[in-house]
């Protein structure tokens, strides 16, 4: 076994080749072929909700006033055929989407949630074979409008409802949730938006209770709703102040079972040395790390005197073949990086389409569909490079090696096929082949 950079994502394991009586099959030739990465390549699969609900036109009307560059506005079969299209493009490479949970917009009005069509989108997507996760359950922003004018003891009490809801009512589709979102700043977070000029509850709730006691409430309360959910803490504050954070919430007994971090490269790539120190600083805790939210643009760079990225404004953000090359350059340095880390278990490219979040062409796709140099280089590396098909021959004794990539495998030989899930530290395993 030579050296391989990517040894960090692979593993090997002994093939022991039998027919159905147990006796084994000298010389006997597999194929086996990855069908699944373990690791997470994903993005946000927020599109995924108006297409899983297809058959019901009046889920969400058509603009006014149709765009010839926004295909969301044209009539209802337009935008679902849209849809359908970028789905066939987006699961043809991608394992693992991200679902909205955003208070604010999930439940408007207090018993009234967007349960429906968001578990139609989960078990769209879990029945295509996808990770899902959900995000997020407790955040700050995008609050209900209807809790800013709840005390602080009955924001927490519906916090703890809600996590126990919606963990329960999507435990056959969700494994991942993001539980508690960008706490270090949460306790200064005061206002959101204009039309409500007070402080959000959840802010208020923090401020009274404190950054550890919160977080322990709400992954005590998600832990217990599913105890075999992987359960994020997140933040796009990489400092050590969320190092110190997780390190007080961990001491403290919170069962945050996965570090996630946000990278939202709007005013340019971070650069080697800034993605080296930030993952040094959270691997100390040797937990598993997702790179939750990873955004890089594909038309100008966002000025650096902006310092909440929300506050740029713009009526235009283009897309442009020099940005093109400068995100799929940018965004494949620093995937290449991670995957080779063995602590990183997930990738998110936020955006899938352009002009989301901010109106930015951080998508791997165009507003038309069509995919960017970057998508086109991710599928090239996920055929190739980040791929495993190996041909292999059994010896005397009925004995081969897989050596490949973690994740779900299709076992074929001559006189028959077998799924294999290709893990660390397997040691042997059979395989009936006839």
């Amino acid at each position: 076994m030579s050296a391989d950079k990517y040894a960090a994502r692979k593993s090997s394991v002994i093939l022991r080749i039998t027919d159905r009586e147990g006796r084994p099959v000298p010389g006997a030739k597999i194929h086996a072929e990855l069908k699944k990465h373990a690791f997470l390549f994903g993005t946000g699969a927020f599109f995924t909700v108006p297409l899983a609900m297809s058959n019901d036109p009046d889920f969400f009307s058509a603009a006014p006033v149709r765009d010839k560059n926004d295909p969301k506005s044209f009539p209802f079969a337009e935008k679902m055929a849209y849809l359908n299209r970028i789905y066939e493009e987006w699961k043809g490479v991608f394992n693992y989407g991200t679902l909205p949970f955003y208070m604010g917009r999930y439940e408007p009005e207090k018993g009234k949630t967007a349960q429906v069509p968001t578990l139609k989108a989960a078990d769209m997507l879990h029945a295509d074979g996808k990770s899902v996760k959900g995000h997020p359950l407790c955040w700050h922003t995008a609050a209900a409008p209807w809790m800013y004018d709840l005390p602080e003891e009955e924001v927490l009490d519906y916090m703890l409802y809600r996590i126990r809801r919606e963990i329960a009512a999507f435990k056959g589709d969700i494994r991942f949730w993001d539980v508690i979102n960008e706490v270090v700043i949460m306790p200064e977070f005061v206002n959101e938006p204009a039309a409500l000029p007070k402080m959000n509850p959840i802010t208020r709730l923090c401020r009274k209770i404190g950054r550890v006691p919160l977080v322990k409430a709400v992954f005590d309360e998600a832990k217990a709703a599913d105890p075999d959910a992987t359960l994020l803490i997140n933040d796009f504050n990489t400092s050590p102040r969320y190092h110190d954070l997780i390190r007080d919430c961990l001491n403290a007994g919170a069962p945050i079972s996965c570090i996630g971090i946000q990278s939202h490269q709007h005013q340019g790539f971070w650069g080697m040395e800034k993605l080296q120190e930030v993952e040094e600083r959270f691997e100390e805790f040797g937990l598993p790390i997702h790179y939750t939210e990873n955004t890089f643009v594909s038309g100008h760079l966002m000025p650096p005197e902006i310092v909440d990225l929300n506050d740029y404004k713009v009526s235009e953000w283009p897309c442009t073949p020099e940005g093109e090359e400068y995100q799929a350059e940018t965004l494949f340095t620093m995937m290449d990086y991670l995957f080779r880390r063995p602590l990183v278990e997930a990738f998110t490219t936020w955006d899938f389409e352009d002009h989301q979040w901010l109106k930015a062409p951080s998508g791997l796709i165009h507003s038309d569909g069509t995919p960017k140099k970057s998508l086109l280089m991710l599928k090239e590396k996920l055929a190739g490079e980040w791929h495993t098909s190996a041909d292999l021959a059994a010896d005397e004794n009925g004995c081969c090696e897989l050596y490949g990539y973690r994740g779900d495998y299709l076992l074929t030989g001559e006189n028959g096929e077998q799924k294999l899930t290709l893990a660390k530290n397997m040691g042997e395993t059979r395989v009936v082949m006839g």
